[in-house]
Order: structure tokens, then C-alpha cells, then sequence
């Protein structure tokens, strides 16, 4: 096959990575039996469409990421491998169902919900979060549920009515009462609009704000890519939006490309550099850090 042309220039994701990426990819048997199960019930996980360095790991711990609303995303962010299009698979309402199932059979304890954008659907793809909640309870009650959500916009009106409305949307999965709510900065304010197309940082901030105003006893988790050419001062800055809207949690890795039809890494910061991070990050407030090269968003949730 050949490789996708690219829309970006630079470092090829054939280069070799730096050693402190590199890392085995751990029990065969043990990604084996998840995948097994997850094909067996026709699922996606994020583990497996982001290729999540970390998915091995996680497995053996008990904790996997499902990703609801189908493989095809209605934004095209240009750091995602996720299959992007403007006619997503309809809604299937047997998903949530089959999630619960997968759960029970895999014997999880910690659970990430997480979904592709569906701005196609009227509520944005939150009643996928809902309805995935109310299954996996039924079967394990005990189960903890954690949320990384889409900005529930979609439509982009910058107005009161859109952000009533982005308001519903998440005062909906709240009430579900998951453990954790999560939402992804992504990135620094400069680098939006190229990395996150669809999304906005103001709008981001507003959810996890909103968060926290109606659900205070959930904790609001969030996390930022390095190495898309952001400064350690744009960096900072962003810690302190989100501690300004009261997150609580943070998550902190190094932006690996895809392919060549992804942006480019701009550089690959150091481990020392990750630490440094993790410590500002503490003395700014936030009760739980992860930062390091290869930290994604449900890396070690289930220890938060």
C-alpha cells in the first residue's frame, strides 16, 4: 500500500524515534484476549484506532477506553488517526448493549468512555455516553466510568442559544454520574485552529468550567499534546486556563505522527522536560498529574 500523500511538511514518522519512546509492546496473549472479545462484539476502542502506546498496560490493570458512536468522526483534526467523514455510520442502538457486555466479559473494574465527534446527531452524541452508562451498570454495577467527551458544539454558533444548548448536552452525562469528567484542551491557544479544526479553546474551557458548576463532586480532568510547536511558556499558560476553570486532573504526553497526512511532530520534548512540567502543573493545584513522553488521556485513570 502506498502512503498517504502528505499536507504538511517535515519529520517522517519512518524516522527513528527517540529512545525514550520505545518500548515493548508488551503481553501478546493479554492484547489477544481484549481484541478478541472487542471484534467478537463488533466495538471500536481508542486504544486500538489511536494505537496507544500504553494499551497492553492498561488491559492487564483492568482498564480499557471504548469508543462510542461508530469508527467515522464528523470533525478532521489534524493530529487524529481516526477515520474522518461527513456520513458517520447511523446510530446503533445496540451499542451500548454490546459495550456492557464486553465490560463483563473482560472482567474490567475502570472503564473510559470516549466517542468520536457526531455533530450529525441532534444531541451531539451525548445520549451515547448516557445510554453506555445505564448498560454497563446494569450488568456491573461496581464498575467505575470515566468520560472523555467530545465539546458536545457542533453547528458552531458562538451564541447564548449554542452554549445553552452545549450546556444540556452535558448536564445530560453528568447526571449519569460518571467518576470522572474529561475533555481535552489538545493543545496550546496558538495551535488550535490547525490542530483541532471544529473545536475552539474558548469552547473547551466553557465545558469544563460548566463541569464544575453543575457537578462539582465530579472531578474534571484534562489534557495537552507536546510537540507540535508550542513553547514551554504557551504550555504554562494553558495550566493556568484550566486551573482557572477549576480542573482538577491533568495529562500531559509527547504527539506521536500518525502518518504523513498528520502534522508533523515539531520536536520531541525530553523526559526532564515532562517532570518539569508535572511539577509546575502541581504547584499550580491540580490533585492528580500525569506527565510524561508517552502519558495519553486513560493512562493509569483508574489510579486518579
Amino acid at each position: 500500500m502506498s502512503q498517504p500523500q502528505s499536507r504538511y511538511s517535515s519529520v517522517r514518522p519512518s524516522e527513528r524515534l527517540p529512545e525514550w519512546l520505545r518500548r515493548p509492546v508488551g503481553d501478546a496473549s493479554q492484547l489477544e484476549t481484549v481484541q478478541g472479545i472487542v471484534r467478537q462484539q463488533r466495538l471500536h476502542t481508542i486504544c486500538e484506532e489511536g494505537r496507544c502506546p500504553n494499551r497492553a498496560e492498561c488491559y492487564a490493570a483492568g482498564t480499557a477506553t471504548f469508543l462510542l458512536g461508530g469508527p467515522i468522526c464528523t470533525r478532521s483534526c489534524a493530529f487524529c488517526q481516526v477515520e474522518k467523514g461527513q456520513a458517520p455510520t447511523p446510530w446503533d442502538p445496540g451499542e451500548a448493549e454490546r459495550v456492557a457486555t464486553a465490560v463483563a466479559d473482560l472482567g474490567l473494574s475502570y472503564v473510559v468512555l470516549t466517542a468520536v465527534a457526531r455533530d450529525d446527531l441532534a444531541d451531539h452524541g451525548a445520549g451515547l455516553f448516557c445510554a453506555a452508562m445505564a448498560a454497563i451498570r446494569q450488568r456491573r454495577p461496581t464498575v467505575a466510568i470515566e468520560v472523555l467527551t467530545p465539546d458536545f458544539w457542533g453547528g458552531y454558533r458562538d451564541d447564548s442559544e449554542g452554549r445553552q444548548a452545549q450546556r444540556q448536552r452535558l448536564a445530560a452525562v453528568l447526571a449519569a454520574a460518571p467518576v470522572c469528567f474529561n475533555h481535552n484542551l489538545e493543545t496550546v491557544e496558538r495551535l488550535q485552529g490547525e490542530v483541532r479544526r471544529g473545536a475552539t479553546y474558548r469552547h473547551s474551557l466553557g465545558l469544563l468550567a460548566a463541569a464544575r458548576q453543575l457537578a462539582p463532586a465530579i472531578p474534571t480532568k484534562s489534557g495537552l499534546m507536546l510537540g507540535l510547536g508550542e513553547t514551554l511558556a504557551e504550555v504554562v499558560a494553558a495550566l493556568e486556563d484550566l486551573r482557572a476553570v477549576d480542573c482538577q486532573r491533568l495529562t500531559l504526553g509527547q504527539y506521536l505522527r500518525p502518518s504523513l497526512a498528520h502534522l508533523p511532530v515539531a520536536r520531541y520534548w525530553q523526559p526532564q522536560e515532562f517532570e518539569q512540567l508535572g511539577r509546575i502543573a502541581r504547584q499550580l493545584g491540580f490533585a492528580d498529574v500525569r506527565s510524561g513522553p508517552l502519558v495519553r488521556s486513560s493512562y493509569h485513570a483508574a489510579l486518579s
